[in-house]
């Protein structure tokens, strides 16, 4: 028996909208990451992207549990000694919320070329308002 792939003119990619506003970070990147891989459809391939679009509005007000915001620190470092940088996440919150929510979901995907084409499917807003109304985005609920 063969590997089942779907051709590409059965993939039908739908846009939807999910509202972060309330949501739970962690809870809500995993449905994200899930509707951008295309697990919830039946001609699912591992080896393809069959996802769908995802716009998240409001992502300036997703919560994190707990102690996170004041616990849980970004690093990046700049190649060089010393180089180590660290930004708590209220601070990041604050100036850079759609970065936030790109970030939890981009580590919930495969970790390739492949993971990198699903997260151009990803478009995160801070406000309520997108530019997306052309495509007619189906309202997702998590």
């Amino acid at each position: 028996m063969g590997t089942y792939t779907p051709k590409e003119k059965e993939i039908a990619k739908l846009w939807y909208v999910v509202d972060a506003e309330g949501q739970v970070l962690g809870r809500m990147a995993v449905e994200v990451a899930r509707i951008l891989k295309g697990k919830h459809k039946p001609q699912y391939a591992t080896h393809m992207d069959v996802g769908d679009y995802v716009i998240i509005i409001n992502a300036g007000k997703v919560r994190l549990t707990g102690n996170k915001l004041d616990k849980k620190i970004y690093y990046r470092h700049s190649g060089y000694p010393g180089g180590l940088k660290e930004t708590p996440y209220r601070a990041l919150m604050e100036k850079r919320p759609e970065f936030v929510v790109r970030k939890a979901v981009r580590g919930m995907l495969p970790h390739n070329r492949l993971g990198r084409a699903m997260l151009t499917k990803l478009k995160v807003y801070a406000g309520p308002e997108h530019p997306h109304a052309a495509q007619k985005p189906q309202e997702l609920k998590i």
